[in-house]
């Protein structure tokens, strides 16, 4: 049988916050009602999403999550962080709700993909449509493999952190890993690596409140080339 279509429904303290924000995302409500129980559909384009309002509902200890593959990661992402910039005045990165950036997941088989976390503490996770993600076999479900990269042990280090703190959200962990490999292995790691992983350091002291670590791996990304705008863009985070 075909025309089978599967519909999540996600927690939410309450349903006014998930409109604004996902209408600040590009999406518009397509369905709302308040009694028996409070339910919202936001969507834009092909993606629908569908939440009820619980009482009492403490969003940082929300588990609800979903996947969402697209044709074009940097597309959607650039259209979401203007959205957010302009409802927010600024690309909100720390506390909820916030966005990640898109980065390659080491755990997805290489491939790019960020996480929206809306008001709700629900994890929106994008992907970008790939092989990778698609099984080889219907019947085991194991997934194509990524081609084989060498990369350095800095680049490694980050891939790790990036899991930690975008996918499981061991923000301090990812921290501890980054910190250790820049000391052991940032001299003699490529400037590109170094920039990785001093941008993302930055990112993850400004989401653990360290300000003063944010700055200090600012500063020496800086040092390294890295584009004005994109250190502007956390400064003005931390500010």
């Amino acid at each position: 049988m075909t025309g089978e279509r599967t519909v999540s429904l996600l927690p939410c303290a309450s349903i006014d916050e998930i409109e604004d924000f996902y209408s600040a995302l590009g999406f518009e409500r397509t369905y709302r009602q308040l009694r028996p129980n409070p339910h919202v559909v936001m969507e834009r384009d092909d993606i629908g999403l569908h939440f009820f309002g619980m009482p009492n509902f403490v969003p940082a200890n929300s588990y609800g999550s979903c996947l969402v593959v697209v044709p074009d990661i940097g597309a959607i992402f650039s259209a979401f962080a203007a959205g957010l910039r302009e409802r927010y005045r600024k690309l909100p990165i720390a506390g909820i709700p916030r966005i990640t950036r898109p980065r390659a997941r080491k755990n997805a088989e290489g491939v790019t993909g960020f996480s929206v976390v809306d008001p709700g503490g629900n994890w929106i996770r994008f992907y970008q449509q790939s092989a990778a993600l698609i099984p080889t076999n219907p019947d085991d479900g194991t997934a194509e493999p990524a081609s084989a990269t060498t990369q350095s042990r800095l680049a490694d280090a980050t891939a790790n952190a990036v899991v930690l703190g975008d996918s499981k959200d061991d923000v301090a962990q990812a921290a501890k890993i980054l910190d250790g490999a820049l000391r052991k292995f940032g001299p003699a790691a490529t400037i590109t690596d170094r920039r990785a992983a001093l941008m993302y350091r930055a990112e993850l002291a400004i989401r653990l409140g360290d300000p003063s670590a944010a700055r200090v791996a600012l500063d020496d990304a800086q040092l390294l080339g890295v584009p004005d705008s994109d250190i502007a863009e956390l400064r003005e985070s931390l500010d």
